[in-house]
């Protein structure tokens, strides 16, 4: 991890730097390039428009670490009626969950027990729910609860996995061996060299690694990264393997390359866009900042002309 993006992420815990994008209208409009709005509706209005330009989605409501059952139980509600509102909709009700949302603090049993009525709604409407990949002190818990639940819902549930990580190839290995379904990610947490890869071309060609195993063997993965080399690495492999587009997909984030998602899109892949929205959108945004140098330039920038106009 390059020291922008340890920087950018270290001076989002302030919480006046919190309030600077809450209040600044420019920054506000940064956020909003990143995060579908507030509501369901608003996630809801940007899942059709892709639809029509032949893309799907999927949807989640940000948020993280609750800390009652009361809002890991509120949060269950939030995800069957997402769900429900997609499949109304006619979008293919598709959504990502953070465990700890679904109050993995509170302990394993209370996060497995809060999956299963979402998972059920999934079969109800013939939906799928990614159990999104959280930091490091999550991994082996989410895991096991992924594997719990798969025995149970299979089709209707997937999971994550992070190529930064050192033991990705192991799970990748598990998971195939499973048939799960996996979307291959890069990894956005701050993790230390006890258990992450710290160089990019460490974690690019992990990356590249894990890809080929799940487009050999995985059950349709999701190749997700807005990476041009690791994007061409994808497409020259399924060329030379002779793997089919139809067995596996592109995603991508909301607001991140979006003429390669058109294109993409256009070529036949499958394109599918990760459409977070909410109002606990900061720890999402500045997560996304710290992946782009040119974004936390201009946000170290901001923050930096703020701090002189107020000396």
């Amino acid at each position: 991890m390059n020291l922008m993006r340890r920087s950018v992420l270290a001076v989002s815990d302030n919480g006046l730097v919190e309030g600077f994008f809450h209040r600044n209208a420019l920054a506000k409009g940064l956020v909003d390039r990143f995060v579908a709005g507030e509501t369901l509706d608003d996630a809801l209005a940007v899942a059709t428009d892709l639809q029509l330009r032949q893309m799907t989605a999927t949807l989640d409501q940000l948020g993280e670490n609750v800390s009652t059952v009361e809002e890991a139980s509120a949060a269950v509600a939030v995800y069957v009626d997402m769900l429900h509102r997609m499949a109304a909709a006619k979008l293919e009700p598709n959504i990502s969950v953070k465990l700890t949302m679904l109050g993995l603090d509170l302990g394993d049993h209370v996060a497995t027990a809060n999956m299963a009525p979402i998972l059920e709604t999934a079969r109800e409407v013939d939906g799928f729910v990614r159990i999104d990949m959280e930091g490091s002190a999550y991994t082996a818990r989410t895991l096991a609860i992924f594997e719990q639940l798969f025995a149970t819902f299979g089709p209707h549930v997937g999971i994550v996995v992070q190529s930064y990580l050192y033991r990705s190839e192991r799970d990748v290995n598990r998971l195939i061996e499973l048939g799960a379904r996996v979307r291959l990610v890069k990894g956005a947490y701050a993790e230390p060299d006890t258990v992450a890869y710290q160089s990019s071309r460490q974690i690019d060609e992990n990356y590249v690694r894990l890809m080929e195993k799940l487009l050999d063997g995985g059950a349709h993965p999701a190749i997700a990264t807005h990476d041009p080399a690791l994007i061409r690495a994808t497409q020259g492999y399924a060329t030379r393997m002779h793997i089919g587009q139809d067995r596996y997909e592109f995603q991508m984030l909301y607001g991140v390359r979006r003429d390669e998602q058109n294109r993409l899109a256009a070529e036949g892949h499958g394109m599918r866009v990760y459409i977070p929205y909410g109002t606990e959108w900061y720890p999402y945004f500045t997560r996304r900042i710290a992946e782009r140098p040119a974004n936390a330039v201009f946000v170290l920038r901001m923050l930096l002309d703020r701090s002189n106009h107020a000396a």
